[in-house]
């Protein structure tokens, strides 16, 4: 019985071992594209992954938030003005991502890093107000990501 133990336990460091060794190559050739760049998380992976060598395209609500980025970060890292709530906005930035990235693409991981449940009206049994605010939080925090992924898929 123990020996089963031991084998599994040795299987399991032996896989995660093997998974931390991978490393993406040609970093530098890369292009990773992030929304919600003003401040907080967003922020905070753009300038890592800017650090580390990729090259960022990271779309900011404001004009004073890319500003404030660009000055932190290397030119590696480019701006684009971007509201996730309007759809024409969501377009430009299509665009201006397949300008930039050509034919090279974006990094084949796709990964959706999504601020769910990151708002000030986001429990509507707890938080007082009318039921419109909760609604509003629920479109732009959930229907939003799942339309934006889709629409800034590079054909």
């Amino acid at each position: 019985m123990w020996v089963y133990l031991v084998v599994l336990v040795g299987l399991y460091y032996l896989l995660r071992w093997q998974r931390e060794r991978q490393v993406v190559s040609h970093l530098r050739d890369k292009y990773v594209f992030i929304t919600g760049c003003d401040s907080g998380f967003g922020n905070l992976l753009a300038r890592q992954l800017d650090l580390r060598g990729l090259r960022v395209l990271a779309a900011c609500l404001t004009e004073q938030g890319a500003q404030q980025l660009r000055k932190q970060t290397s030119d590696r890292l480019e701006t684009v003005l971007l509201d996730v709530t309007k759809t024409e906005s969501v377009a430009a930035a299509k665009e201006w991502v397949k300008e930039r990235v050509g034919d090279r693409g974006l990094h084949q991981r796709h990964l959706e890093l999504s601020k769910l449940g990151v708002n000030h009206s986001y429990s509507c049994c707890c938080i007082p107000g009318p039921l419109q605010h909760h609604f509003q939080a629920m479109s732009v925090t959930y229907t939003t990501a799942l339309r934006n992924t889709r629409s800034l898929t590079l054909e």
